[in-house]
């Protein structure tokens, strides 16, 4: 009994003199892990910010064009994509597609771009690129279209039958 109040104490006195002699360290890391934690709140917070003004610019598009007012739409569409919101950018991207709101080939194509070096999903590339052959095989650009459905099979993705089933059309 003696011997491990002794040990309690002995302990005591070796974690009390490693925080006086460290006492500069234990407040740095101490600092760094409140400044990390800080850093991480800040930027989740900014994300979501910036994702909830992008669905609303989206909502606000959508109005205009209900409301036939297509260059507002337009160029609110044009804002979200350029904002590079994973979410929104795609359905920016696919609305003005589907309405055909711009005829201009290349500034499609610019948006396509900036869209594929956005997107870090395998999967939403994948559909990026689908959607992008489609486009291309619509605008009477089928060699085009038909090599991004190659590269679709090549790649074995998960989009591979329906790639298939659109090259043999």
């Amino acid at each position: 009994m003696d011997q491990s109040l002794e040990n309690k104490i002995k302990f005591k006195d070796k974690l009390i003199n490693f925080c006086r002699i460290n006492k500069f360290k234990i407040y740095s890391l101490i600092l760094i892990f409140t400044l990390i934690a800080g850093s991480l709140i800040f930027i989740k917070y900014k994300n979501e910010k910036q994702n909830i003004q992008a669905a609303e610019k989206y909502i606000e598009a959508g109005i205009y064009l209900t409301s036939k007012e297509k260059t507002k739409a337009i160029l609110i569409y044009e804002e979200i994509i350029l904002s590079r919101n994973k979410f929104y950018s795609i359905l920016a991207l696919n609305t003005i597609l589907e309405k055909n709101l711009i005829s201009d080939k290349e500034k499609i194509f610019e948006y396509f771009k900036i869209l594929e070096k956005n997107i870090k999903s395998e999967e939403q590339r994948d559909l990026l690129i689908l959607k992008k052959a489609l486009y291309l095989i619509k605008e009477a650009e089928v060699q085009r279209g038909n090599n991004l459905l190659k590269e679709l099979i090549d790649k074995n993705s998960s989009l591979k039958t329906l790639a298939e089933e659109l090259i043999k059309k």
